[in-house]
């Protein structure tokens, strides 16, 4: 998505800087060209030699130097985006209030691109009352904010301040200026989270699924223009997109009778809901007293909500499942792809660290019908998602 997006930093001073050198590193793998702008305080803390080498481009920072006085807009015009980061406080006060002392500020005046920054300073200063004053000016002057993080800061303390991550600027860049809303005028269907089955009015079935990376998929879905139904199983998140249509649901016999009902209109119907494989053949009107030493339950097959829309499915529709495994994990997932009548699988193990159930990450690999089969490393679920809906949408429009 970022393939030949031209993307211009500005360093300032600020111990946060050491994080731009990863933030160049993915840029550039992601197929970005970018170039670098250090005010005189930032080359303090990260090496021009270090950014050019990972940039491929010379960095700049002498507003008066002979070969760079005109540059300051070149680059303004050049870039698709200005990204500041980090911004200091220092230089947050001269953005707003129009100072030019140094190159970075000079192309801040000039830039007919977009400007972002990320803040970054201890929490004392980023509750100032002038910080947000500061802030609010440079927001009235059409540039985005992207908000700062709670941890641990240069002082020692711990709190607001901390500029964001790396991979959320470039999630931040790409969601605000580079995403294309290529499922405009598609409905998506989605399950997330477990499904519990009763045992008694106190007691259930279920598993340790959060609905984390299904959440990410309809966020994800939503911002590139579909109009997304979400079977929900039990999960405390909540949405705010007026594009996310979310259904609740407890059990799998309620969580298959949602998708026999939604899934003819559906354009796109991902199964990443964890349903349970069993539930009670008879449920206890009343709490179950703890009397006898063993206790059995009687279980019963749920119906396969996969195998079902796959048995459904009509010309034009495409089919996504889950798989979570163990063990055998590639022969499991190639086995559920042709049995449930997929178009893709996304496959993930629990024996892979940071992977499946309550993680903020996860570690994928697509196989999809055509034989294609994609791995990926482990990252954040926003990007996971955004990786499953790059081959949607390719597999889609091919």
């Amino acid at each position: 998505m970022l393939t030949g997006k031209k993307i211009l930093i500005g360093i300032t001073g600020s111990i946060a800087a050491y994080k731009i050198i990863l933030l160049v590193r993915l840029l550039v793998k992601q197929g970005a060209e970018v170039r670098l702008i250090l005010t005189p305080a930032a080359r303090d803390f990260v090496s021009p030699l270090t950014l050019s080498t990972l940039s491929k481009n010379p960095v700049i920072s002498d507003l008066f130097n002979e070969s760079s006085w005109s540059n300051h807009v070149m680059l303004g015009r050049w870039a698709d985006v200005l990204l500041v980061a980090p911004l200091s406080c220092n230089t947050l006060a001269k953005m707003a209030n129009g100072h030019c002392d140094n190159m970075l500020l000079a192309t801040y005046l000039s830039a007919t691109c977009p400007v972002c920054v990320a803040p970054a300073m201890d929490e004392d200063m980023w509750h100032h009352p002038t910080t947000k004053l500061n802030l609010d000016k440079l927001s009235s002057f059409g540039n985005k904010v992207i908000p700062v993080e709670k941890g641990e800061l240069a002082s020692g303390l711990f709190g607001d301040g901390r500029m964001a991550e790396p991979e959320t600027i470039i999630q931040f860049i790409i969601d605000n200026f580079f995403l294309t809303r290529d499922l405009e005028g598609k409905k998506a269907l989605v399950t997330a989270g477990p499904t519990f089955e009763p045992i008694d009015p106190v007691r259930f079935i279920g598993n340790h699924s959060s609905g984390k990376m299904g959440a990410a998929l309809c966020e994800e879905l939503a911002k590139r223009g579909a109009s997304v139904d979400l079977v929900m199983g039990p999960s405390p998140i909540q949405f705010d997109s007026p594009n996310i249509n979310v259904r609740r649901v407890q059990t799998a016999e309620e969580m298959y009778n949602q998708c026999v009902q939604l899934f003819p209109t559906a354009d796109v119907t991902i199964m990443s809901a964890a349903v349970a494989d069993y539930t009670p053949i008879k449920k206890a009107e009343e709490k179950i007293k703890k009397v006898e030493d063993q206790f059995s339950i009687e279980l019963t097959k749920t119906k396969d909500i996969l195998k079902s829309l796959g048995e459904k499915k009509h010309n034009g529709q495409l089919l996504v499942g889950f798989a979570l495994e163990t063990r055998n994990e590639r022969e499991y997932a190639l086995q559920k792809l042709t049995k449930k009548n997929a178009d893709l699988i996304v496959l993930n193990s629990l024996n892979d660290e940071g992977a499946g159930f309550g993680y903020d990450t996860n570690k994928i690999t697509i196989f999809e019908k055509n034989g294609t089969e994609l791995s990926y490393e482990r990252k954040p679920k926003q990007q996971v998602a955004r990786d499953i809906v790059d081959r949607i949408v390719k597999m889609l429009y091919a």
